[in-house]
């Protein structure tokens, strides 16, 4: 009887194994997700040394931000339709080795448009991690048939946070160790750890022609509409004049040409008919845009503004922005296990609106203690509003497209971040004063009221979280009966 009992327990105990999410894949994931955070963070207190170093003032450095994310914005529905197409290990490789060049030739520019490049190769390189954790996820869903991993999303939602808390004050001990050109070499041990972490864990996986016995083409032309699109967009905002009106023109039209290349296209690059018939998920990535320009905003504008506004070094703006990862982490922490999203975008949008007037009583002068509660307050809208629009897409997205989805999601991030570089530029002159703090807290504050109004109006968020209790519940009833 014992002999038996000891087989069935083990039995059970590999059958548990076997539904349960592998957790070796864990490490890779959050590292291709975090690679693009770290650097966002660290560059916030990079970019006034920097100007210094290049006699750039902040229109110029804007650029390192904008580089990275058109590159990205053009790359991760790249790298999310080949992740779909060939499977996320080769691609995740891939982008660890253009991680780690980007930081080689960040570390020996010459000037800023060599370090412009650097960025441009380093957002390429980052694109790839954060779809292929989401469709590992998927398929990870699909093999133990539990469809509600709200903890691994959180998991990799924390991982990012935790990293941008680490990125501001690293970024300033790495300066004042080596200078800003360290905050460039540091990709270079994460790539390598990339590259060992997906070469040991990542499956391999067969192409999807050859497990479907059919060809797959490339969208080519698809592609290059795209990114002529994005970088008409981001060259006529980053200096918007009368005499550039020819790139709203060019954009227009490639934008145009796109959406009738993905219709008439056997194999779209974006398939523009499922997204047109899912307005759900439409509404989530207005959402991420509206809530990324508010996060950048912030992130880089006030950044700057702690060093030549109030005269903080490079080390202490970079511990001025630990409450507010801080408490992102929390907030995230705490919440990160709950599917439903819609409490969720409402709190975080109002948030974002009592941060943003709190920018406004700020002066050259103020106490150390008004700029850690706007930090702290800034940090409950970033611990709510990323983990609540990532699952948001996770359920609202086709499954056999969820790499693609995925990518767009961190598109429409990156889109505003470029919005928000350019809103910097525009507002900050040669130096990042008072005035210019206050008028981006005003644009803002219009971002983030539209973004609570498109929340209020999208009654379809409350169907998140219910759905998956349902589920939950259909799937003990099946293995109970």
């Amino acid at each position: 009887m014992i002999e038996r009992l000891t087989r069935l327990t083990r039995r059970k105990g590999r059958a548990d194994a076997g539904n349960a999410f592998d957790r070796r894949l864990l490490a890779p994931m959050m590292l291709g997700s975090v690679l693009n955070p770290v650097n966002s963070s660290i560059i916030s207190v990079s970019l006034v040394p920097i100007g210094a170093a290049f006699g750039a003032p902040p229109s110029q450095t804007a650029w390192l931000v904008s580089a990275l994310y058109l590159a990205t914005s053009i790359g991760q529905p790249v790298m999310g339709r080949l992740i779909d197409l060939y499977g996320p290990r080769r691609l995740f490789l891939a982008g660890a080795t253009l991680t780690g060049i980007a930081g080689l030739i960040g570390l020996l520019a010459p000037n800023l448009g060599t370090l412009i490049v650097a960025r441009v190769v380093l957002g390429f390189g980052t694109c790839a991690g954060y779809p292929a954790a989401m469709y590992l996820i998927r398929g990870e869903a699909r093999r133990t048939g539990q469809e509600s991993p709200a903890a691994i999303l959180a998991t990799i939602a924390v991982a990012s946070q935790t990293i941008a808390v680490i990125g501001p004050p690293l970024g300033g001990l790495l300066i004042g160790l080596g200078g800003w050109r360290s905050t460039f070499a540091v990709n270079i041990p994460l790539a390598a750890a990339g590259l060992i972490l997906g070469v040991r864990r990542l499956p391999k996986e067969r192409p999807l022609a050859e497990r479907t016995g059919e060809r797959v083409r490339l969208d080519l032309i698809g592609m290059g509409l795209f990114a002529a699109t994005l970088v008409s967009l981001l060259l006529f905002l980053m200096e918007p004049r009368a005499d550039r009106w020819y790139l709203p023109v060019l954009m227009a039209v490639a934008a145009a040409g796109f959406a009738v290349r993905e219709l008439r296209a056997a194999e779209p690059f974006i398939d523009l008919r499922v997204f047109g018939g899912n307005l759900p998920l439409l509404l989530t990535y207005a959402r991420a845009l509206l809530v990324s320009v508010v996060s950048y905003v912030f992130l880089y504008g006030y950044t700057q503004w702690l060093q030549d506004g109030r005269g903080l070094t490079a080390s202490q703006a970079g511990l001025a922005q630990l409450p507010m990862f801080l408490t992102g982490i929390t907030v995230s922490t705490a919440t990160g296990r709950r599917a439903a999203v819609r409490g969720k975008l409402l709190v975080g949008a109002v948030g974002q609106i009592v941060a943003c007037v709190l920018l406004l009583p700020l002066q050259p002068h103020s106490a150390i203690w008004l700029l850690i509660v706007v930090g702290v307050v800034f940090g409950v809208p970033q611990g709510l509003m990323n983990l609540a629009l990532q699952n948001a897409v996770y359920h609202q997205a086709d499954p056999e497209l969820m790499g693609s989805s995925a990518g767009l999601l961190r598109t429409f991030f990156y889109l505003g971040a470029i919005v928000a570089s350019s809103a910097n530029g525009a507002f900050f002159g040669a130096r990042a004063d008072t005035g210019g703090l206050h008028g981006l807290a005003w644009f803002m504050l219009a971002i983030t009221g539209l973004c609570l109004a498109l929340t209020l109006v999208d009654r379809s968020l409350g169907r998140i979280g219910s759905d998956d209790s349902s589920s939950a519940q259909q799937s003990t009833q099946r293995k109970a009966s």
